[in-house]
């Protein structure tokens, strides 16, 4: 596959008075277009802020981030601004809508900066929004939305423009456990049929099932990676355990997905 990000010994260091932070340390890796990923790891492992640097959102200390040929750290703001508007797609985990719009126009506020014509943009919102099931939801506002709700139009508004990339803070972590599968089957979906690249940030190996490669990071470095078919069989081996498990009585132990 194509690469859309090179990470060539990306390093990055915060500085609070005299004290220096090492938030990521020597990070080199490809991410290709149209795979899921996630970046699974604790909090203050450096996850969030290796998706802030895939984002443009911040600059690493030293070293490249390569997005599709061009150098994203030797870009301006004005520049960024607009690599997140053409080719980069959002879904948070406190939905980030606007409370004073309804769910048609939060879902059309990509479309806006980009200068779109209302009657097209309506037009696909309208689109995305029947595509997470709240066609007939249009109208409504986020206080007249449940949380599963505000994320399905947190995730139409995501992949309106069709980004290249589309990055999931956490984007389950304000949801039961039915909505939670319910949103990542969503998402995922979503991505795999258009083909593009999916950037999960998630403290949850259940979550973690999803993607075709697990990036473990500890301590802001890349302790492991897990690609899906070692998943998939670490995911069978605890099926099989959990099945003899029920036959012994339950005495066995649970095997853990990565």
């Amino acid at each position: 596959m194509e690469a859309l990000f090179d990470l060539r010994n990306v390093r990055k260091v915060y500085r609070m008075g005299e004290e220096r932070i090492v938030a990521l340390e020597d990070i080199s890796i490809t991410f290709e277009k149209g795979k899921i990923y996630c970046l699974l790891g604790t909090s203050g492992s450096g996850k969030s802020t290796l998706l802030n640097m895939l984002a443009g959102l911040e600059k690493p200390t030293k070293g490249s981030i390569i997005f599709m040929g061009k150098p994203l750290e030797k870009l301006n703001e004005k520049q960024l601004a607009l690599y997140r508007q053409r080719y980069v797609g959002f879904v948070f985990q406190s939905y980030n809508l606007l409370p004073t719009l309804t769910a048609l126009e939060n879902v059309t506020l990509p479309l806006t900066f980009r200068k779109i014509k209302k009657r097209e943009r309506v037009k696909r919102a309208r689109v995305m929004l029947k595509a997470v099931g709240l066609g007939n939801r249009a109208r409504h506002k986020p206080s007249e939305l449940s949380g599963g709700q505000q994320q399905r139009v947190s995730i139409a508004r995501a992949f309106i423009n069709n980004p290249q990339v589309v990055f999931a803070d956490e984007p389950t972590g304000n949801l039961d456990t039915r909505t939670t599968f319910e949103m990542m089957d969503l998402i995922i979906g979503i991505a795999r049929e258009r083909q593009q690249t999916l950037v999960i940030v998630t403290h949850d190996t259940e979550i973690a099932q999803y993607a075709d490669q697990v990036i473990h990071i500890r301590d802001g470095s890349i302790e492991s990676i897990t690609e899906r078919k070692a998943i998939m069989n670490q995911s069978e081996i605890g099926n099989e355990d959990e099945n003899k498990n029920a036959t012994d009585g339950g005495n066995g132990n649970e095997e853990t997905i990565v």
